[in-house]
């Protein structure tokens, strides 16, 4: 079920072990830094389903936690996407960063989780994370997300149909709501 999805994330963490080689100055990312970990994005299906199944298995306590912390997630989510807040700009902490701000879902995380600290290009738009080395002017490689992005639609709507699986979901939302995950899940 997740195989295409696997395939994806190796691609991803090998470019950006490259980037790292090549950037070590410029790239800032480092355990305990959550920089990333407070960025608002959603998720496709497929990536919601992995995530979910990986939350699965950690211990109790921990999922009790982390549901703690995604009710929190989740109003501020909804606030800000039923205003005419800047989700660019936003800054919502993820349920799943612990409080020594590791992520409790690493091997599980997202592309814009694993993209995160580079320089990324989507609709036309150019990121990259504030706390950074990328000097203002100068060229560097650009991880262009929109193809991930549609390799990943594929995936979800080849998993759960094109409406369903063309769905994008805040994290927080998946770890609270699993209902739509569950039929899939269960096989």
């Amino acid at each position: 079920m997740f195989t295409n999805l696997l395939q994806l994330y190796t691609f991803v963490d090998q470019t950006m072990d490259r980037l790292r080689e090549r950037f070590p100055a410029e790239i800032a990312c480092g355990r305990g830094c959550a920089d990333c970990c407070a960025a608002v994005f959603d998720v496709s299906f497929i990536e919601a389903l992995f995530l979910l199944a990986y939350f699965r298995q950690l211990p109790k306590p921990d999922r009790l936690e982390i549901l703690d912390h995604a009710e929190t997630a989740l109003a501020a989510w909804r606030k800000l996407t039923a205003g005419a807040g800047d989700l660019s700009t936003a800054r919502i902490r993820c349920p799943l960063l612990t409080a020594a701000n590791v992520c409790a879902a690493y091997p599980a995380r997202p592309v814009n989780c694993r993209t995160y600290g580079v320089p990324t290009v989507i609709n036309g738009a150019a990121h990259v994370c504030g706390l950074s080395g990328f000097d203002k002017g100068q060229t560097y490689f650009t991880i262009q997300l929109a193809p991930l992005q549609q390799s990943l639609l594929d995936y979800s709507c080849k998993l759960a149909g094109a409406v369903e699986g063309g769905r994008r979901f805040p994290i927080a939302e998946v770890l609270l709501h699993p209902a739509p995950f569950a039929a899939i899940l269960a096989k």
